[in-house]
């Protein structure tokens, strides 16, 4: 169950608290395979399933962007605001993938709160994203996003 927020204030107050962490979930060849559709990235590694075989993953991993993007799912999994009239993905300030994700494999995300500063168009909040890879020592993904939330 997301951790509930009611409205921009407690979030502000919430700076350098955890939100916990998100259940795990398998990445299928099927989404790989979407995602490559939907960006126009079709790179071997990625969808052909036979080559990549004998590539240096033994298989097909996900698209990097493919991981990243699951934040806005795990966001929905950690957190919601009530008392705002949006909640805007507002940019990344920094982000790196220390380990590829193999199709099959299962990932799960934590975040915690860095910052949150009021704009004139609402406030900014920074959020700092790990994202696990089920029995790795590296994360595969570790990320900066930047959250708008709109009044």
């Amino acid at each position: 169950m997301p951790r509930s927020f009611n409205g921009v204030d407690e979030v502000a107050h919430a700076v350098g608290s955890t939100l916990g962490e998100t259940e795990w979930l398998e990445i299928t060849q099927e989404q790989v395979n979407q995602f490559a559709d939907a960006t126009g990235d079709h790179q071997w590694i990625h969808v052909d399933v036979e080559r990549a075989a004998k590539g240096p993953y033994g298989g097909t991993i996900a698209h990097g962007y493919l991981t990243l993007s699951l934040i806005a799912r795990f966001g929905d999994e950690l957190f919601q605001v009530d008392g705002v009239t949006a909640k805007l993905n507002y940019g990344v300030n920094k982000v790196r993938f220390p380990a590829p994700v193999p199709v099959g494999s299962r990932v799960r995300a934590g975040a915690s709160i860095a910052n949150a500063v009021e704009t004139p168009a609402g406030v900014q909040v920074s959020l700092n994203w790990v994202i696990e890879l089920e029995n790795s020592t590296k994360p595969a993904c570790v990320a900066e996003t930047v959250v708008l939330l709109v009044p």
